[in-house]
């Protein structure tokens, strides 16, 4: 192999952000048969990212890792049996690395990188070929960082389920201006659909409106907007697909907006723990004749779909600012916890 050891930021869980810790001469794996080693290039954060980090995260974590899942990188060797990749190629890795088609199992999901599994957040990487897709033509290492968890969780909440894909003509509603949002409104406008999202300042809405959000509701002002996002609807019926990141705090005025027949896509938990007392209870989602759908990525097979889409429509991430350097990894995760930026956060590793 070319290199033999790598830097890297691993996450000690709950210990908080300054318990971030830079391992500088870490020893590399041989290469397997189907396995790349990539330099990777740059990674980007989730809000799952901080979340492990301070204690948020809703699953259990008892061991440290590399950190952040979302990154691309160049395939700088490969194993005697690796067919797709060749030297010089420009990847990304995949989120889940052995969710190829199908569900995700509980055994996929230990597949997860950036927790059950080492991350990207780190110089050199090994992973199998499996693991890996093209990065589209569009976008560079930077951007490309963005796309594994956020944008892939995007994709697969609007059209996923195939049957109740979003067309052109129907309505789609996001909430804030986090990255699955972003995401979910950008392919939402390539295809035709009317857009509606909700934020909680004025500068946000009109960088929502910028971006061709047809109408912007402020949720901290109008705390009924689920009825209003249904009255902005064409026909007055509802939404046809939403894109709920708040959880159980958000869920009641998700069902509030949705049609007949709709899809409300449960992404996050940024809302934290609602009042049990005032959720809503099965009937309502009975009655209100509706999908609600627990989301997370999508397959491999998904990810090459979206970034063909990414490439025929020239669809590139919104990237915040400023970019971080691999040595700023607690400064990055610090600007994460604050929740005050625009666009993905990214680590720029090499």
């Amino acid at each position: 192999m070319p290199v033999s050891h790598s830097a890297q930021w691993v996450i000690v869980p709950n210990k908080g952000i300054d318990a971030l810790q830079f391992e500088e001469q870490v020893t590399l794996p041989d290469l397997e048969e189907r396995q790349c080693l990539v330099r990777v290039e740059a990674a980007s954060l989730n809000y799952r990212d901080i979340a492990m980090a301070l204690g948020r995260y809703p699953l259990p974590l008892d061991k440290s890792f590399v950190a952040c899942s979302d990154g691309t990188g160049e395939v700088i060797a490969v194993g005697s049996g690796v067919s797709e990749f060749k030297l010089g190629d420009k990847v990304c890795m995949t989120f889940m690395q052995d969710l190829q088609e199908g569900i995700v199992t509980p055994k996929i999901r230990q597949s997860t990188l950036g927790s059950q599994r080492d991350g990207v957040l780190r110089q050199y990487g090994i992973f199998e070929e499996t693991g890996l897709v093209l990065l589209p033509k569009n976008l560079s290492y930077i951007e490309g960082a963005t796309l594994p968890c956020a944008a892939l969780t995007a994709w697969n909440c609007i059209f996923g389920l195939e049957s109740r894909a979003l067309r052109r003509g129907d309505s789609l509603l996001t909430q804030g201006t986090g990255g699955v949002s972003l995401f979910a409104i950008q392919f939402g406008l390539a295809i035709g659909a009317n857009v509606i999202s909700t934020t909680s300042t004025a500068e946000k809405a009109e960088r929502l409106k910028a971006l061709g959000v047809q109408h912007v509701i402020n949720y901290t002002s109008n705390t009924g907007w689920g009825e209003i996002a249904k009255s902005l609807t064409p026909d007055g019926l509802g939404v046809h697909h939403i894109i709920d990141v708040g959880g159980e705090n958000t869920i009641f005025q998700s069902l509030k907006a949705v049609r007949p027949e709709g899809v409300v896509s449960m992404v996050g938990f940024l809302g934290g723990k609602g009042d049990h007392e005032n959720l809503p209870s099965f009937s309502l989602i009975q009655r209100q004749l509706c999908i609600v759908r627990g989301m997370n990525v999508g397959p491999r097979r998904m990810f090459q779909q979206m970034n063909a889409f990414m490439e025929q429509h020239d669809i590139r991430p919104i990237i915040s600012d400023r970019i971080f350097k691999f040595g700023e990894a607690q400064e990055a995760y610090k600007e994460m916890e604050k929740q005050q930026f625009w666009g993905k956060i990214v680590i720029q590793v090499q």
